[in-house]
């Protein structure tokens, strides 16, 4: 019988990913299929604090394995701003828009660009936590460039290309980006675990 693991998200994109990529060990569900709609707060000042705080919730209200990510974007000039306040840099949650515009008019005038993105994923397994971090380096274009991707990734280019995030195909992103080098590293750990 497959274990069932908890995904602290409803993002179906985000769901479909990792079953494409640990194949059928894990029987995988959503906030939403185990029946949990509360919101739960991301009221930490790390990335590994909010991760911890969404994948302990399911755990101990739902008695369910999980795991849980929490990311942003973190700026060398802005001492790295907006980092666990990415999401809602501009006041709002998820307004993308008003986030780089905020952005891009602090670093007016900068010319250290440097920034990068940071995952960190919590895994509560049978009540034990693991962590999985992945970071992806680079540099901030002064205008957006691209329409693919979210967040900021019409201004982020990674180092050893020439092209922003919000420019490249999403298999091309997934395989560099620090989401991408987290999950790695959660499914390597998964299919031992399995084994």
């Amino acid at each position: 019988m497959k274990a069932t693991l908890v995904i602290a998200t409803n993002n179906r994109h985000k769901l479909e990913e990792i079953r494409s990529m640990t194949g059928d060990a894990f029987h995988f569900k959503t906030l939403e299929e185990i029946g949990c709609t509360e919101d739960i707060p991301e009221t930490a000042n790390t990335f590994y604090g909010n991760a911890s705080l969404k994948s302990f919730h399911v755990f101990n209200a739902y008695g369910l394995n999980c795991f849980a990510d929490d990311s942003g974007l973190e700026v060398e000039a802005l001492n790295g701003e907006p980092g666990v306040y990415s999401a809602r840099y501009a006041g709002k949650q998820g307004d993308h828009e008003a986030n780089i515009d905020l952005l891009l008019q602090r670093m007016e005038g900068q010319t250290n660009r440097r920034a990068n993105f940071r995952t960190v994923i919590s895994l509560v397994m049978d009540g034990e936590e693991h962590f999985f971090e992945g970071a992806v380096y680079g540099t901030l274009r002064g205008e957006r460039s691209g329409s693919k991707g979210f967040g900021y990734d019409p201004v982020f280019e990674p180092d050893g290309y020439d092209i922003t995030f919000a420019e490249m195909d999403p298999e091309q992103k997934n395989a560099i980006s620090h989401r991408g080098i987290a999950m790695q590293k959660l499914v390597a750990f998964l299919q031992g675990y399995r084994s």
